[in-house]
């Protein structure tokens, strides 16, 4: 069964917003129950298209804010849920759209397949008050933000998140669950913020070091972060941490990482 209703089909999707519209009923109510669970007194939905998971998210009564980069869905949006004094409609661009509310928010979002990470990566570093996300994303993103030391999956992304969050993938969709389908699988994951996280405030350092560290998988962390520091400081960095001279970022675990990023900052 699926929910290409009559609002779904009047919104074309189109490539350069990077539109795929769930259609898969069991999908959408699994999504919804889970953002709903989370009891923040808001909520905020990221690429609502249609409307498809927005329908079930006011229904629960709590203010919705939907950020969108489509007019013709903001505009659909407006007209369908104008009876809804709780709904708020915004265009923009949630990767660096103002958010014109307190929160926290409970957060969901089928996102835009060409903006997933950097929307992802703006919740991860700036100081957005959220309890709870649930992404849907391509299952490549997904696995990448899962992946563990010495997979190929693993990287920047992965170490920021698992060091902020709490994460599980809840569901895993086959292209029939979109309109139009795509060419990849889909996962969607659930997000909770980590009691023990780096540092808001910390993070974006923390990112730059990663992204350092990982700019040439097959260097080693020293030779990666010559342009930081001499080579002589990155071997005296590595080894306060118990780590051998020649090592590569990806054999790095994340707790690893996060004592090496308190350990740079003292230098």
């Amino acid at each position: 069964m699926d929910v290409a209703g009559p609002q779904t089909l009047k919104l074309i999707p189109k490539k350069r917003f990077g539109q795929h519209f769930l259609i898969q009923d069991s999908a959408v109510r699994a999504i919804v129950e889970a953002a709903l669970a989370c009891r923040a007194p808001q909520l905020l939905e990221i690429g609502p298209g249609a409307g498809v998971l927005t329908e079930g998210l006011l229904a629960d009564g709590r203010p919705l804010w939907a950020v969108d980069l489509d007019p013709a869905a903001v505009q659909l949006l407006a007209a369908r849920f104008q009876d809804r004094p709780q709904f708020h409609p915004v265009l923009g661009d949630a990767a660096k759209a103002a958010l014109d509310a307190p929160g926290p928010f409970s957060v969901v979002g089928n996102l835009p397949y060409n903006a997933a990470t950097a929307i992802l990566t703006r919740f991860l570093v700036q100081p957005i008050p959220w309890q709870r996300m649930v992404f849907m994303f391509q299952l490549e993103v997904a696995r990448k933000l899962m992946g563990r030391p010495g997979e190929k999956d693993y990287g920047p992304l992965s170490v920021l998140a698992q060091l902020a969050c709490r994460m599980s993938q809840l569901l895993k969709l086959g292209p029939g669950a979109f309109r139009p389908a795509p060419r990849v699988d889909s996962a969607v994951v659930l997000f909770e913020p980590r009691a023990d996280a780096v540092p808001l405030e910390a993070r974006p350092a923390l990112l730059a070091l990663l992204h350092a560290g990982f700019a040439h998988r097959r260097k080693t962390l020293v030779n990666n972060w010559l342009d930081r520091m001499s080579a002589g400081a990155a071997r005296d960095l590595l080894a306060a941490a118990g780590l051998p001279p020649n090592v590569r970022a990806e054999a790095v675990p994340p707790g690893t990482w996060r004592a090496l990023f308190a350990l740079q900052s003292r230098l």
